[in-house]
């Protein structure tokens, strides 16, 4: 019988919608976990957290949580901007981290954060790739390092996310690093992940802001294509979109010497279909948590579970630097008009 001994103290920092969704996740379907503080500097998210979950410290700044008695580990789930501070911060104040994607706007701030870890090696680190933890996506990784399509040679990645009429992420997006390192980096950490561990050699890009014009006040864009070529040959594809007509959607295809797969698609939230007046239709799914739901739990439980089992983190952080470095390259030769040589 679990006791209170063998889980994992955690405090949450940030209560938004993503912030929402990983503390109702520690405290309904991840075992081994008890979450004991939570931060938000909005009251009202404050409030939430009162309400939800009786009796954890509730606190305005990450620093009066870190002072939270007992407390284990630390869950940020803050804007980017602030990543690299309070994963230092969290760290030098002796606790585990899980930090959302991605850990930081530079790769100068993202190497400072490997130095200090490398500096506390018990000390668990992990950055929130969840769609590593995609049942789909797993399948398709084993049966690649398996040998299954024998070489690979291409990958293509799509990613849609559905239109959204009030353009909520529009405010966000002076801050985010843009639409490669916001959205596209899942991809890119993918790309890397089913290419063995690769290296990079070369990324063109390009994008538009069609749908959402106002995102040229930023430099920022709303559909992006790119192209990543590893040394081993293999040419990813990417396409990215926040402006999708049919719902949100994320889907790889891999294609290798011996064959083919494609995972993510046809999944549908109901999974039924409507004929009527001699068409039929089918329902998109609504948003990202529709889709990676589960991947969301099995991730935050990989996490407790390399704390309690004192295993290495599933994801490392020269994976998350690798994503970062890729993302940003991206951006750049979508920004800069041509091929960037890494």
């Amino acid at each position: 019988m679990e006791t209170k001994a063998h889980r994992v103290r955690i405090g949450i920092v940030g209560l938004g919608r993503l912030g929402k969704r990983h503390a109702l996740n520690l405290t309904s379907v991840v075992a081994g976990v008890e979450l004991v503080a939570a931060a938000s500097p909005v009251a009202s998210e404050q409030e939430w957290a009162r309400e939800q979950f009786p009796g954890i410290g509730v606190y305005g700044t990450l620093e009066a949580l870190l002072a939270h008695p007992g407390l284990d580990a630390v869950w940020l789930v803050t804007p980017t901007s602030l990543h690299v501070e309070q994963v230092e911060q969290s760290l030098l104040a002796g606790m585990h981290v899980f930090c959302e994607k991605p850990l930081s706007l530079t790769v100068a701030a993202c190497d400072r954060v490997l130095a200090l870890a490398a500096e506390r090696p018990a000390q668990k680190v992990m950055v929130g790739f969840c769609r590593r933890f995609d049942a789909s996506y797993m399948e398709l990784q084993r049966q690649i390092a398996g040998g299954d399509l024998g070489r690979l040679y291409r990958l293509h990645f799509e990613s849609h996310d559905p239109i959204d009429p009030a353009g909520f992420f529009i405010k966000f997006a002076p801050t985010s690093g843009g639409l490669f390192l916001d959205c596209g980096i899942h991809d890119v950490d993918l790309a890397c992940w089913l290419s063995g561990g690769a290296r990079a050699v070369r990324v063109s890009a390009s994008g538009s802001h069609v749908q959402y014009p106002d995102l040229a006040g930023c430099g920022d864009i709303d559909t992006g294509v790119g192209t990543i070529e590893f040394e081993t040959g293999l040419v990813v594809t990417l396409f990215i979109s926040r402006s999708s007509h049919r719902g949100y959607e994320a889907k790889i295809w891999a294609n290798g010497t011996q064959g083919g797969l494609v995972a993510g698609g046809g999944i549908q939230a109901p999974a039924i279909s409507v004929e009527r007046g001699n068409f039929s239709s089918l329902p998109g799914l609504p948003d990202f948590f529709a889709r990676f739901s589960d991947a969301f739990r099995v991730e935050a439980q990989a996490f407790v579970d390399c704390i309690l089992k004192d295993t290495p983190s599933p994801l490392s952080l020269d994976d998350a630097v690798t994503a970062t470095r890729l993302a940003i390259a991206l951006r750049e030769a979508c920004e800069q008009h041509r091929v960037i040589e890494l």
